[in-house]
């Protein structure tokens, strides 16, 4: 009988995700969502692969992908990642997972965007005060994932969005959700599903919305008023994807993986990707990015921000500890390119 509950549960929400794929995204809302940052990925593996192996991602690379690959890793794991993003932009990225025995896997990760020192400028001085602030834009989240089987694992990250311009800020709580499913009967042939960035919408407040106004009325002289910011809604999405992992003898391994990411607030992606690794020491890896509706410039150019990527990776054991070092490159079409450090360790 439990063995029969696990199962429904799991077809249940892998069902569940997959019709809400079909009726999901809407290219009139491009450009309408806001906490963009939540889409900004992280980890130099997944990202050398073009963010395509969402259901082959294990340990605490897991957490942004599908937390529900986070159940598949060993023991505790910790991630420190950092990103040249566009626009001199920097992203700094940690995270950490714990074997919790019975209970399952917990993760605990946190990603900020340095955006530097941006020039103050007001109505009054459009070139600029003199002052410079930057803006605070931190997103902390706690994870739960778990083998229902040895074939499905489930897990879900709740993540804190906090969004900080000056004395003005937002606040909001974006859910992470994922299916994986291995074994479909064919040997090393995976399954992922995942639903991310669902939660209510976010509004911007504080000292800075306040006005200050005359009136008509000489007994009432000056007043201050504060402007009421619109909500915005969040960026969510969702992916269904496929792996398949090929060992060509003790040494070779080669690993492909096609995903399908289904987006409210922009243009459907393809994702197509491959790692190829030696005695799981040495890994190199490359992915593609494609968005056929994605519309077109005069030239007939489409448009499209990111489309290949490529990286490498090393594991090696250090009196105990597993320490992996990996790159990546994400090719920005019409900006700066993306570079991607990460380094792991594994206890």
């Amino acid at each position: 009988m439990k063995i029969l509950t696990r199962r429904f549960l799991a077809c249940a929400v892998l069902l569940g995700m997959v019709s809400l794929m079909a009726v999901a995204g809407n290219i009139n809302r491009t450009g309408t969502a806001g906490a963009q940052e939540l889409l900004i990925p992280v980890g130099a593996k997944d990202v050398a692969l073009g963010g395509s192996d969402m259901a082959y991602t294990t340990g605490v690379d897991a957490i942004y992908w599908n937390p529900a690959g986070v159940a598949r890793g060993d023991g505790v794991q910790a991630m420190f990642s950092h990103m040249s993003y566009i626009g001199d932009i920097g992203i700094e990225y940690g995270a950490v997972t714990v074997n919790a025995g019975d209970l399952g896997f917990l993760g605990f990760s946190i990603k900020a965007v340095n955006f530097g020192n941006i020039p103050t400028t007001t109505e009054d001085y459009p070139d600029g005060t003199g002052q410079t602030y930057s803006p605070a834009y931190v997103t902390s989240g706690i994870t739960y994932s778990r083998m229902l089987n040895d074939r499905i694992s489930v897990g879900a990250t709740v993540n804190l969005v906090s969004e900080k311009i000056m004395s003005t800020s937002a606040t909001g709580v974006a859910v992470d959700a994922g299916v994986q499913y291995n074994g479909l009967g064919v040997p090393g042939l995976k399954l992922g599903v995942s639903i991310k960035n669902v939660g209510p919408n976010m509004t911007f407040s504080g000292a800075d919305l306040y006005r200050t106004g005359n009136t008509t009325s000489d007994s009432r002289g000056t007043q201050t008023y504060a402007v009421v910011a619109a909500p915005f809604e969040l960026p969510s999405q969702m992916e269904l994807g496929l792996a398949y992992d090929w060992k060509a003898d003790d040494s070779n391994n080669l690993t492909v993986f096609t995903d399908f990411e289904n987006n409210n607030y922009q243009d459907d992606i393809w994702k197509f990707g491959a790692e190829y690794s030696f005695n799981k020491l040495l890994f190199v890896r490359g992915g593609y990015n494609l968005s056929p509706n994605a519309p077109t410039d005069p030239t007939g150019q489409t448009v499209q921000l990111y489309d290949y990527s490529l990286g490498a990776g090393i594991k090696y054991n250090l009196g105990g500890v597993d320490f992996t070092f990996d790159y990546a490159y994400r090719h920005v079409i019409v900006m700066t390119s993306n570079n991607v450090f990460t380094v792991k360790l594994g206890f």
